[in-house]
């Protein structure tokens, strides 16, 4: 039995509603008419992730690939804008726009021009990915051991962490129906890292006063 499109609606479903969990950030800007305690680097490593595996499934004609880092690119994009309008940091996120637009640029570059065409160009485009995403799911460990010391979940979400773990899920068994290890092995982490913090809410959410709030901790 070909699980392939079920698996394929199953990512783009549960991609897209991990994205879309920023529109609380958003919502909370355009209330406030600020952007404190809201972080921005999140959005902008994400969206260069989403362009980076942009290129991969365009090179590789993967339709879901596609779809889903157009919406998130957008998404983030979105995010972007609406936080630069209501920071009171617009030098320093300028700047770091700026930087990520280098790095994208420089990228671009370096697979287009030096890469000859075909798998080379396909397979270190992977590596390239994989590596990056695996670093952003990685990224919140330190925050999750701050947790542990204190005992404190309201700096998690639990709406993104339920996002996470069957985002990782979908995309490990897609990779693995598509024998693409490309997309299994960074998303592998994912699923560690949500279960890690199943745990944290079992643990600690008694002894919280509040339901866990939102943070962009984009895994």
């Amino acid at each position: 039995m070909d699980l392939t499109p079920l698996l394929s609606w199953a990512c783009i479903v549960f991609t897209v509603g991990m994205f879309s969990t920023g529109l609380t950030d958003l919502r909370k800007m355009r209330e406030s008419k600020s952007a404190d305690n809201i972080q921005f680097l999140p959005f902008l490593t994400t969206c260069l992730n989403n362009l980076g595996w942009l290129f991969y499934g365009t090179l590789k004609m993967d339709h879901t690939i596609i779809v889903v880092n157009v919406i998130g690119a957008l998404l983030q994009i979105l995010y972007i804008v609406m936080y630069f309008l209501y920071t009171k940091l617009k030098r320093l996120v300028t700047l770091q726009t700026l930087a990520a637009a280098a790095v994208l640029i420089c990228g671009w570059l370096y697979f287009t021009t030096f890469l000859t065409e075909g798998d080379a160009r396909l397979q270190q485009l992977g590596l390239t990915c994989s590596v990056v995403t695996i670093s952003m799911y990685l990224s919140p460990l330190t925050d999750l051991i701050a947790i542990i010391r204190s005992g404190n979940v309201q700096v998690l979400s639990f709406p993104l962490t339920v996002a996470t773990f069957f985002t990782s899920t979908a995309w490990v068994l897609y990779g693995l129906q598509l024998n693409d290890y490309y997309i299994t092995v960074p998303n592998t982490p994912g699923i560690f890292t949500s279960l890690i913090r199943f745990y944290l809410f079992w643990k600690f959410a008694s002894t919280s006063q509040s339901l866990p709030s939102y943070k962009p901790l984009h895994a």
